[in-house]
């Protein structure tokens, strides 16, 4: 999968909010070429809304394990809840891995390297091997900032 297909697919979903920071838009310059997906119905980000998914094309500081100043080389990164997060790694967010896997190894689905605390999973240069469950992922990961966001308007009524 390429960064546009990505893009592109998460563009399909309902509400969704994507952010492409670049030179002149205010951005901090790490974030230039990255993107972020919101969801977003009214195509306003509240400041304390997090995206419920990245793509990043470099390193940041303190998240150089990806090793994504390879050419060529995003991660794509996807906050799919506990559940997926279980399911794909085999333990629970703050539970330690059972194996570790190299956190720079392309197509595979893995606990992020900085946020997998946190629940979020990533993929190196998604492929072949994981094109469908990125899609799938990030379906998963649209419905729950759906669900958090209608929760809030409820509780703001």
């Amino acid at each position: 999968m390429t960064m546009d297909e990505i893009i592109n697919f998460v563009a399909g979903l309902d509400g969704v909010r994507t952010l492409r920071p670049e030179p002149g838009d205010g951005t901090p310059e790490i974030s230039w070429g990255d993107a972020f997906f919101y969801y977003s119905p009214d195509g306003v980000v509240a400041t304390n809304t997090q995206p419920f998914a990245t793509i990043v094309t470099k390193n940041y500081p303190g998240d150089e394990a990806s090793r994504l100043d390879r050419p060529g080389t995003f991660r794509v990164n996807i906050a799919a809840g506990k559940d997926e997060f279980i399911r794909w790694t085999g333990h629970a967010p703050r539970e330690p891995a059972t194996a570790e896997i190299d956190p720079g190894t392309p197509d595979t689905v893995i606990a992020h390297p900085v946020y997998g605390t946190l629940g979020w999973l990533a993929v190196v240069n998604p492929g072949p091997r994981t094109a469908a469950a990125v899609r799938e992922l990030l379906s998963t990961a649209h419905r729950l900032a759906r669900s958090r966001r209608e929760r809030r308007a409820e509780r703001g009524r």
